[in-house]
Parts: structure tokens; C-alpha cells; sequence
């Protein structure tokens, strides 16, 4: 169940980021609609991505094997737009930045809180989007 559950976590990412490139024009608004995409996702999803950072290495090999693989294909897919939005960069600092994008995206279950009470989610988006633009286009 539980590597039912992160593959098809991983797999939807994957297929929506590559439905999102798809749908985007120009470099920056496929980051743009790539960082709403991780966002949203990160929003109706916090349980999980709790679940992904307690319980990945619960999972056997063959089945973290996929759901690692899965996630390097999510990754170089915002690599490939970065390196188009910013081609004198060199890709592993690219990487480096998509990773960092994620961390803070992905904290959202452990973060979005003031005074042990979550903010509206527009907020949040708000506030996510704007962050995550920001550290990848530095």
C-alpha cells in the first residue's frame, strides 16, 4: 500500500508537469505553471508528502527503485526548463535549485502554520509561488 501510494503520488507529478510543459509557452511561463502545479499539489497533498519524508526507506528495493526513478524524471523535466529560461547556468546548479524549490514547497505540512493555525491556502500559495520564483531565478 505504501508504495502504491508514493508511486502514484510520483507518477502524478510527473504526468502533470509533463501535461503543464506541454500547455506552457515560453520558458518562463512553464516555470511559472510548473511552480503552481508543485504548489497545488503540495496544498491537497501534505499528508502525503508526510508520509514520503517518515516511510520512503520502508519501502523495498525494487519499489523505492521506481518511485526514486519516477522523481529524477520529475526533476530533470524543471531542469530542462530552467536551462531554457537560464542557459548560462550550468545544469547541475540547475538541479541543485529545482531540489531547493521542492524542500521549500514540500515543507508546507510542516510550516504553513501561525500560532497552530493554518493560514487560507491563497495565502500560502501566494507566498510559495512567490519564494519558489524567486530561489530558482536568482
Amino acid at each position: 500500500m505504501l508504495a502504491a501510494i508514493l508511486a502514484d503520488a510520483s507518477r502524478g507529478l510527473l504526468d502533470g508537469g509533463r501535461r503543464t510543459i506541454a500547455a506552457a509557452g515560453e520558458p518562463a511561463g512553464a516555470l511559472r505553471d510548473l511552480i503552481r502545479f508543485h504548489v497545488d499539489f503540495a496544498l491537497a497533498n501534505a499528508d502525503v508528502i508526510r508520509v514520503q519524508d517518515r516511510d520512503l526507506g520502508s519501502l523495498d528495493e525494487a519499489d523505492a527503485h521506481e518511485v526514486r526513478r519516477l522523481q529524477r524524471e520529475y526533476v530533470e523535466l524543471w531542469v530542462g526548463v530552467l536551462a531554457r529560461l537560464r542557459p548560462d547556468r550550468a545544469e547541475s546548479e540547475l538541479r541543485i535549485r529545482a531540489h531547493a524549490a521542492f524542500g521549500l514547497i514540500n515543507s508546507t505540512p510542516h510550516s504553513a502554520r501561525i500560532h497552530g493555525r493554518r493560514p487560507a491556502d491563497r495565502v500560502v500559495r501566494g507566498i510559495l509561488e512567490d519564494m519558489a520564483w524567486s530561489s530558482l531565478t536568482s
